[in-house]
């Protein structure tokens, strides 16, 4: 599922209109409310506040507002960049400084979407995956072949514990979980001890690996 983990703000200007799109990560809509007013707080002197948002693994809730442009010229498109780029749990809200000259709707449509796409584009958006933890307990003889199998299925390795025996944790996509428990115990003829976690959402943030709660 493919969310925003911290949020951006992007700026275009469009014959003198300034368009000013701030994206955040929300939960629920009381959230995504909340957002919205403080952004036309912040922003109160703006001609226009306009905003889309998203919230549900499914998109089971979406709203939009055009905040006083023409209708479907500003939230209805910000909100197809949402949908199109099937990111989730997440507020656009688009300022608009009124430069003078009207946009028309083509334009305001445009405006408001590459604006959209400048804010997301400053954002951090990550895929959450779901995944379960793995301990894997194995003698150094067994060591080289876990290692390999590792690295074959570019699994992530959160800690390895080194005493008389090796204990080594690594995140697991559910959807190879049967595969690497079989290759490790062909692997290892069955010596290998093997403990799995319980499920979870996971997602890789500059090479460090995060873990979410599967209702985050």
């Amino acid at each position: 599922m493919k969310t925003v983990y911290s949020g951006g703000e992007g700026e275009i200007v469009e014959k003198k209109s300034r368009f000013i799109a701030t994206v955040r990560p929300i939960q629920s809509e009381e959230e995504a409310v909340a957002f919205i007013n403080e952004m036309k707080k912040k922003y109160w002197d703006a001609r226009h506040n306009c905003s889309a948002f998203v919230i549900g693994d499914h998109h089971e809730i979406s709203r939009c507002s055009d905040d006083g442009e023409p209708a479907q010229t500003a939230g209805r498109p910000m909100l197809d960049v949402l949908l199109k780029e099937d990111i989730h749990n997440v507020a656009v809200v688009v300022t608009r400084y009124f430069g003078g000259t009207l946009l028309g709707t083509g334009g305001l449509v445009r405006a408001y979407q590459k604006a959209t796409q400048e804010g997301l584009a400053d954002s951090v958006i990550i895929d959450k995956l779901p995944g379960r933890k793995l301990t894997i307990g194995t003698d150094y003889v067994g060591l080289g072949k876990i290692q390999y199998l590792i690295g074959k299925e570019n699994l992530t390795t959160i800690d390895t514990i080194y005493t008389d025996q090796v204990e080594i944790i690594v995140m697991v996509p559910s959807e190879i979980q049967s595969k690497i428990e079989k290759d490790i115990i062909e692997a290892t003829s069955g010596n290998a001890r093997i403990s799995w976690g319980d499920e979870v959402l996971y997602a890789l943030i500059e090479k460090e690996l995060k873990i979410f709660e599967k209702n985050t």
